[in-house]
């Protein structure tokens, strides 16, 4: 127990102190060059206008978003892998992402003008609209694959089948969109942080940050949860009230992430499983490490995807796809 708690704590220590070297090796890279120096000046206010301009307008945004999406993300998969009980459940695989994405694209298509003209009161409304997106979804999934109780693989099955019919719906739609339009939808739900700035922060983060929270706070009902149904109820637990309550969580976060960052697939899936390795699987330990892992993972790949093909971008969901999907095969190939 205490070589337990020793390792927790460890990687709470740790992780952190990496996403702060992330984080700063990420203010360094860009199309415009600032050195360590000059954006540890920039942030104690000592920087010029063009450095300021280029740090705070352009790159910060886009990082806190990248930090709290990862995050989100990571907490929405290891919430749906303890509800479920299927170590494969994750927002992306069971079609939540794509149909925040698909309302989100409605959205866009009959109330803006365009995907680059969202501002004023429509960047506070996309959210809305996406959470919408993601409820339905996992409405539909959970209604689909309801059978005197939810089996594990039919939950998984069917969130594959409505994942593609809301995939085909958003063609539909995509296609009668002007060609830049278009484009940008395809990125955007590829995994993109397509509107990188502080309205966008402020109005996505806060709630991040607050259904975290009380993620972290419903970590003993989903240790309950883990003892199977009947032990749960034999036990007094409120099993049904605890299960919607942290799927509710577990669907707002990923309807959140899909409004910052488009549908980044596998990081709710990758980043729970690395945790259970490292810290084990009791809940308390699991969340807040998954969040950090999540977070590492996502400034990382957004990192790599600004730079790696500068001045072009690789949307940074591609990145996290190609790192995540070895992965994924392996957990399927060892999943009974």
């Amino acid at each position: 127990m205490e070589r337990d708690n020793k390792r927790f704590i460890g990687w709470l220590i740790s992780l952190p102190i990496l996403i702060l070297v992330i984080l700063l090796i990420s203010l360094n890279l860009g199309p415009i060059q600032i050195s360590p120096s000059e954006v540890f000046h920039t942030l104690l206010g000592e920087g010029d206008n063009r450095q300021e301009l280029v740090l705070f307008s352009y790159r910060l945004p886009g990082i806190v978003i990248a930090l709290f999406v990862g995050m989100a993300l990571s907490v929405s998969g290891a919430i749906f892998q303890g509800v479920t009980q299927n170590d494969l459940a994750e927002p992306g695989i069971l079609g939540i992402n794509t149909g925040a994405g698909f309302v989100v694209v409605l959205y866009i298509f009959f109330f803006q003008s365009s995907m680059s003209a969202v501002s004023g009161w429509g960047v506070y409304l996309l959210p809305l609209f996406a959470l919408i997106g993601a409820f339905i979804a996992a409405m539909i999934v959970y209604a689909l694959a309801w059978k005197k109780g939810v089996n594990p693989i039919r939950l998984i099955l069917v969130g594959i089948g409505v994942n593609a019919g809301f995939s085909a719906a958003l063609i539909l739609f995509q296609v009668q969109m002007n060609p830049q339009d278009f484009m940008q939808a395809m990125v955007w739900l590829s995994g993109d942080i397509w509107s990188a700035n502080w309205s966008f922060v402020w109005a996505i983060v806060p709630w991040i940050v607050v259904l975290v929270a009380y993620a972290l706070y419903k970590t003993p009902a989903l240790n309950v949860l883990n003892l199977g149904e009947d032990l749960a109820m034999g036990l007094g637990a409120p099993v049904e009230r605890d299960r919607r309550i942290l799927l509710f969580i577990a669907v707002a976060l990923a309807g959140l992430s899909v409004a910052a960052a488009g549908g980044i697939a596998f990081l709710g899936l990758v980043a729970p499983h690395i945790a259970k390795r490292v810290v084990g699987p009791k809940h308390q330990r699991l969340l807040p490490v998954s969040a950090l892992i999540g977070a590492v993972i996502l400034l990382t790949a957004d990192a790599i995807g600004s730079n790696i093909i500068a001045p072009a971008e690789i949307p940074v969901g591609i990145v996290v796809t190609i790192v995540s999907t070895p992965y994924f095969i392996y957990l399927l190939m060892k999943t009974n």
